[in-house]
């Protein structure tokens, strides 16, 4: 082992997604840090790793990138976990990256299992683009907002299953019924992939049970802009530049001959 830190990705549902190298780093460390460690036990236990554990998560992580710095620094090897997936990846571990590239210390990455690229192998699609933009906003504008952004390109993001269906809901108010997938409870025995307008999926999951971590992905929009969408994209570029409505109205009014007024009330919005 010619490092002191390693990020390791662990099983997204089923124990047995897991690399030879992980489990050998994982037996051969001197701690690991993970976010619950009775999530993490029943993984240790399985393969019998007898490291010694610690938690590390998203409500101690400053104090606690701290603490591994001084271990690595008596010479003490770590590797980091989360629940399940890849550490830093919509998980705890940030904190520590950045501290240990500040202090030049080696981070090494073991891969394994990931909810992205196995959900994104089951569903059907044109092109290798995609967007993928961690846990949804809890926020309806603050949904739309970042959805916006990516409308032209595959957008997948998490969602717990208590708020998925009033996600979706908001979805379907701001963009229509758009073709979506989703997927739930990955590599475990109650695996799920639908796909479907969303409406149909809304209307499923609102019959059926929704258990498990939930991924799901908004179909890229054809890139066809209407005027109006263009008009839309001209003034949030002018708005970060610094123009003010009056100006933007002016402006966008001459390139479109469009009604002053009309660009002024878009750029208020």
């Amino acid at each position: 082992m010619d490092c002191n830190f390693y990020i390791i990705a662990t099983p997204i549902g089923n124990l047995s997604d897991i690399t030879l190298r992980a489990i050998e780093i994982l037996k051969e460390v001197d701690y690991i840090a993970c976010e619950d460690t009775r999530i993490t036990g029943i993984l240790l236990k399985k393969y019998s790793i007898k490291t010694k554990v610690f938690n590390y998560h998203k409500f101690n992580e400053k104090e606690c990138s701290e603490k591994i710095f001084e271990l690595i620094n008596t010479g003490k090897k770590i590797a980091l976990v989360s629940d399940a997936g890849t550490p830093c990846i919509s998980d705890p571990g940030r904190e520590i990256i950045k501290l240990l590239n500040k202090k030049n210390i080696k981070i090494s990455s073991i891969p394994g299992a990931c909810a992205v690229t196995t959900f994104l192998t089951m569903i059907p699609r044109n092109n290798e683009e995609y967007a993928f933009i961690g846990f949804l906003p809890k926020n309806k504008n603050e949904q739309i907002e970042i959805l916006n952004k990516y409308k032209y390109t595959n957008c997948i993001f998490y969602e717990s299953p208590n708020r998925v269906i009033k996600s979706l809901t908001n979805i379907k108010e701001s963009f229509g019924n758009i073709e979506i997938a989703i997927g739930r409870e990955l590599t475990k025995i109650y695996e799920e992939i639908k796909t479907g307008k969303v409406e149909e999926i809304i209307n499923y999951y609102t019959k059926n049970t929704l258990k498990g971590e939930i991924i799901i992905m908004i179909y890229q929009k054809e890139n066809h802009k209407t005027e109006d969408e263009e008009i839309k994209d001209k003034i949030n570029i002018l708005k970060e530049s610094g123009y003010t409505a009056k100006d933007i109205s002016v402006i966008i009014s001459k390139l479109y001959k469009e009604n002053k007024n009309k660009i002024y009330n878009m750029a208020l919005k």
